[in-house]
């Protein structure tokens, strides 16, 4: 058997480890694999998996973007272990319509979306956006339910939000990381200062003491994130605030590798705080990231050495 034979192997049963049926990416990249060894090649380079996505010529470029995204999911997977290995570029093969990335924010990008929202006009408007966009990427929660949570849905003593009435029709409660809750503390403690007697139940005020809305919400933080020089990573990945959801799930799941945790144990319950109504939803997130790609990867080979 060849390395990259086995190599594909190995891919195939940490995907599958991670909950994909991958039979379509079995006989794909086994095609993949055999046209590689056709042509004595042990090392996959950018020309080569073009060539070989692109070799139906009468096939729909989507189809061609299709199988060319297998193989870089599978190129990714081989340079986290030999970085001579060739990632084909996500816009390599145009084709409609292009599926989102998800933009992954650094505690650096966070921080300065923070700063920004700090020099908004209205003390209020500056500690209402700061609060948010810190509850959002602390809870990973959707915007929609952030800006419909009440008052009365923060329990301060057991630093516990119950998010009701979800995009399922669910109720949910959230337990917070102590900080999150001293920063929700210091913000109602804030806003009943500043607004003693607002218009709405609502957690998250307006200078004008009613709910936030999304489509001001939208509009500030996009204005937030040029103001916090963050820039797009491609066409498809573009900083959007729904994003800080996907970078908590995926920062949950590293913390979770990193520490030796049962991984597939816990998605479920990654799952139900986020408020997934099915957890193959939660399983995408697994591929959202190289680095934990590499880090399943290093958790297969400790497992094979184990039993060997």
């Amino acid at each position: 058997m060849s390395a990259l034979r086995r190599r594909l192997g190995e891919y195939l049963a940490i995907r599958r480890a991670m909950g994909f049926t991958m039979e379509r990416h079995e006989k794909l990249l086994g095609q993949f694999v055999d046209h590689l060894a056709a042509r004595d090649v042990s090392t996959i380079t950018i020309e080569d998996a073009l060539e070989w996505a692109m070799s139906p010529a009468q096939a729909d470029p989507s189809w061609w973007a299709a199988r060319l995204s297998m193989v870089r999911g599978f190129a990714v997977h081989l340079r986290a272990l030999d970085p001579a290995h060739q990632v084909p570029p996500c816009a390599l093969i145009a084709h409609s319509p292009r599926r989102t990335v998800p933009y992954l924010y650094t505690d650096q990008d966070v921080a300065a979306l923070v700063r920004a929202a700090g020099a908004l006009s209205a003390p209020l408007r500056a500690a209402t956006y700061q609060t948010l966009i810190r509850l959002l990427g602390a809870t990973g929660m959707r915007v929609g339910e952030a800006i419909g949570l009440d008052r009365a849905d923060f329990d301060i003593e057991l630093g516990v939000l119950t998010v009701r009435d979800t995009k399922f029709g669910k109720t949910r409660q959230l337990p917070l990381h102590p900080t999150a809750t001293t920063g929700l503390q210091d913000y109602v403690r804030l806003r009943d200062h500043l607004l003693p007697a607002p218009s709405t139940p609502a957690l998250l005020l307006s200078t004008k003491g009613f709910r936030l809305h999304y489509p001001r919400v939208w509009e500030t933080f996009h204005r937030l994130v040029g103001q916090a020089d963050l820039t797009a990573r491609s066409p498809a990945s573009t900083p959007r605030i729904h994003d800080l959801r996907h970078t908590f799930a995926v920062n949950t799941l590293l913390d979770c590798y990193r520490d030796g945790a049962d991984v597939p144990a816990m998605l479920p319950h990654l799952a139900t705080y986020l408020g997934h109504a099915d957890p193959k939803h939660t399983y995408w997130y697994l591929s959202a990231s190289p680095e934990l790609l590499a880090l399943a990867g290093d958790r297969l080979d400790a497992h094979e050495k184990e039993t060997r």
